[in-house]
């Protein structure tokens, strides 16, 4: 038996297909929409109506957008290699559609495999990244690494004095990259009662709560996401910096104010300018905005399914795109250092004990350091996959009911059959 069958095997014992696949209650249903099938600012993340909100972004959230320009790099196609790969009796398109995909784009070296879509989406749809974004923040910010303007060692309230006095004036910037800043804030997105949903997602402007979108400057003190990052977020004294792996979204918010005051731009004009009008994308792009109209940097980015390929194979590619240099090699390489003490603090958070990653680094997750393997990871189940050994990108957009991520019952389904697949056609 070939490896990579006997992968499929064992990564499918459990079971291919998900129990909530494609069911679809009616959505947006008429003109104008049935009160029941209306999506709102409330229900908008909420299963059956984000399958459309998520291809939507835009009509409940506040949003500015990332032109594209230049050239469009089209991709060569080839959409035979895959057709002996199976799962049982199940294509991979088979194994992705039924486990809440909303689209999949599989590329090999420059050429395009794979591209199927779900539930509306189409190859001309933006679709949200959430937390996908956090990684696409971070690699950006490896052009400061590089400059000299930004060092890792130093404190996030050295280059933002605001600061100061806050949960981030202890830790350092790569601990901020590493989510193992100590936070005393629990991000739960499932609570309504929780701090979550009560002042970070209103500052975001991505949750619901009655008249928060109303509310006008000088009205509370947690107007916008920088003032929640500097009054609300307290350390957590019993967890030294630097020892456990706790994911918080607070520390790219953090990240993407470093960016924009070093760069001196918003958020938006410096993906435009550094990546999005660099990368021959077909399409604008565009990023929800907090209540501030400040850039959402821990989860607002919006692409379609093929220009997130095309982020996703310079980013395999060390930050060379078309022959061109986009990003810093350096930078692009150091996800991959993983030091004992990363793997020591991913070990250290048990709710991640049954998952594949070994390490959370520069806001990638790690599959393994060896091979190259890593992903940028939303809620919800959007992905980018990168497999440098095997010379492979997979971007899935997803629909998952559950606001859980990584530990959503669809989610290893896809991944498996991602891994499986990258390893099938290096074969």
């Amino acid at each position: 038996m070939r490896f990579w069958q006997l992968l499929i095997l064992v990564t499918t014992l459990g079971g291919v297909m998900s129990t909530t696949a494609n069911e679809r209650p009616a959505v947006m249903d008429g003109f104008p929409p049935s009160e029941t099938s209306q999506v709102t600012k409330k229900n908008h993340r909420d299963w059956p109506y984000n399958q459309w909100s998520f291809q939507n972004f835009g009509a409940p959230n506040n949003t500015v957008m990332v032109p594209r320009g230049g050239e469009i790099h089209h991709f060569p196609r080839d959409e035979t290699r895959l057709s002996e790969f199976k799962i049982g009796d199940a294509s991979l398109a088979d194994v992705f559609g039924a486990n809440a995909a909303d689209a999949l784009v599989v590329i090999q070296g420059d050429t395009l495999i794979q591209e199927s879509y779900w539930n509306g989406m189409d190859p001309h749809r933006q679709h949200i990244w959430y937390s996908m974004t956090k990684s696409l923040v971070s690699s950006v910010a490896g052009i400061l690494i590089e400059s000299g303007q930004l060092d890792l060692t130093k404190t996030p309230a050295d280059y933002i004095p605001e600061l100061q006095g806050s949960a981030f004036d202890r830790v350092t910037v790569q601990q901020v990259m590493d989510h193992t800043s100590g936070l005393a804030f629990e991000e739960n997105y499932v609570d309504p009662k929780s701090d979550f949903s009560l002042y970070y997602a209103p500052a975001l402007n991505l949750g619901y709560l009655p008249g928060a979108a109303d509310l006008q400057p000088g009205e509370s003190s947690i107007y916008g996401v920088y003032d929640f990052l500097t009054q609300f977020v307290k350390p957590d004294l019993d967890t030294p910096p630097g020892q456990l792996f706790d994911y918080n979204s607070a520390n790219a918010d953090v990240l993407g104010w470093i960016v924009s005051r070093l760069m001196d731009k918003s958020l938006d004009e410096v993906i435009r300018d550094a990546v999005w009008q660099r990368i021959g994308a077909e399409h604008d792009a565009f990023i929800a905005v907090d209540r501030a109209y400040m850039p959402v940097a821990t989860g607002g980015f919006n692409a379609t399914a093929r220009d997130s390929a095309r982020f996703g194979v310079m980013i395999r590619d060390k930050g060379v795109y078309n022959g061109e240099r986009i990003l810093p090699a350096s930078w692009l390489e150091h996800m991959l250092e993983v030091e004992a003490s990363d793997l020591k603090a991913m070990a250290a958070n048990a709710n991640y004990a049954a998952a594949d990653w070994i390490a959370y680094q520069d806001m990638w997750w790690v599959l393994d350091d060896a091979a190259g393997e890593f992903c940028a990871v939303g809620i919800h189940g959007q992905v980018i996959y990168i497999n440098r050994s095997t010379d492979t990108v997979m971007v899935w957009f997803s629909s998952q009911r559950d606001a859980a991520s990584t530990l959503a019952p669809e989610f290893p389904i896809k991944l498996n059959a991602a891994r499986a697949a990258a390893k099938f056609l290096a074969e």
